[in-house]
């Protein structure tokens, strides 16, 4: 597991101009795809987070889970203790540049209905996230 660090920017950038790697939050733990959803919960509560990046065997972005959708799995009829964090991660999710702005961002994340989008590279590797302020 590799965890991912966001530097602090300064908050007097105009928020017209801020990017994607202005408000970012570190991207916080990175799994791999062969994970069982159990192993991905007793991650997501010893890492005190709510969210796992999901990573294949590179080390490449495939998704962003949550704790809400892992328990919706866990709850779901068809559940078994061998279900991997790939059998519920069907294609790669959206991943924003990091110059993306925060107002393409935020426009995406309430079109989409994404609590999160993650920021990656030009090579898939997640940076970091973004997400609706609380």
């Amino acid at each position: 597991m590799t965890l991912v660090q966001a530097q602090a920017r300064s908050m007097s950038t105009d928020a017209a101009h801020r990017t994607a790697a202005d408000a970012m939050d570190a991207a916080g733990p990175q799994v791999w795809e062969d994970m069982t959803v159990e192993v991905a919960l007793s991650v997501m509560a010893a890492a005190r987070t709510g969210r796992l990046v999901v990573c294949d065997e590179d080390g490449q972005y495939i998704d962003l889970v949550t704790r809400d959708r892992l328990n919706a799995v866990r709850d779901g009829s068809g559940y078994s203790d061998r279900v991997r964090l790939r059998d519920i991660t069907a294609t790669v999710g959206p991943l924003v540049s990091p110059l993306t702005t925060v107002a393409e961002a935020e426009h995406a994340m309430r079109h989409q209905r994404f609590g999160a989008l993650p920021v990656g590279d030009e090579h898939g590797n997640a940076l970091g996230v973004l997400a609706h302020s609380r």
